[in-house]
């Protein structure tokens, strides 16, 4: 895909690729409620949205919330890093894949859902987002990126459905406020110091499904008091 043309609608940048009519979020001078449209129209050529580019809204810290239209299909690394005025954003089913630290240091956002559309959640894909109190995984995800929500120190529980087979590195590392979670007989693996000080997780039963626990996997848990693993082991 050649990206070609800067254009700019609305206060919305773009690049356009004019053999495929397709267009590409590059930024925005715009603050508070962004609508992005699905199509633009550039000296007569209407190009549908299609995707968010890298650090599309970086440290973009007037932004308060954001429509993302059905015509967009993935969303580019650090899109949203350091929005810390995001509190709400809805992702359509269109979108497939969330890129790496793709949320992260949102501290002002509370709840996401994400699509059933979405299979994969990025490196550090939430990382810092310390107001994130509720998530909705669903049963479409295969599995949570590194680092995917460390230091979400306000998120208390989360229930990883049957269909993640893996947790990456330091998952859920530093999240103080989790007391429980719920770990489906889908998981063969937890990577190293998943659960790293999480300090509030009090018990956890790991499914006979699981054969290896990562390095320091529990380390810093000092609220733990039991812990249930089965001989499956090794």
């Amino acid at each position: 895909m050649a990206w070609a043309y800067d254009a700019e609608v609305d206060g919305i940048y773009y690049i356009t690729d004019e053999s495929n009519k397709t267009a590409q979020v590059t930024s925005t001078s715009k603050t508070g409620d962004i609508c992005i449209p699905a199509s633009i129209s550039v000296e007569g050529t209407i190009y549908v949205v299609t995707s968010l580019d890298i650090h599309c809204f970086s440290n973009c810290r007037g932004l308060t919330s954001i429509t993302i239209p059905n015509s967009v299909t993935s969303l580019g690394n650090y899109c949203f890093y350091g929005c810390t005025g995001l509190t709400s954003i809805t992702i359509p089913n269109s979108v497939t894949s969330l890129g790496k630290w793709c949320f992260v240091g949102c501290t002002g956002l509370t709840s996401i859902t994400i699509p059933n559309s979405v299979t994969s959640l990025g490196d550090g894909c939430f990382g810092e987002c310390t107001s994130l109190t509720s998530i909705t995984i669903p049963n479409s995800v295969t599995s949570l990126g590194k680092w995917c929500f460390r230091y979400c120190t306000g998120l208390t529980s989360i229930t990883i459905p049957n269909s993640v087979t893996s947790l990456g590195g330091d998952c859920f590392n530093g999240c103080t406020g989790l007391t429980s979670i719920t770990i489906p007989n889908s998981l063969t693996s937890l990577g190293d110091y998943c659960f790293q000080d999480c300090t509030g997780l009090t018990s956890i039963t790991i499914p006979n499904s699981v054969t290896s626990l990562g390095y320091e996997c529990f380390y810093g848990c000092t609220g733990l008091t039991s812990i249930t693993i089965p001989n499956s082991v090794t």
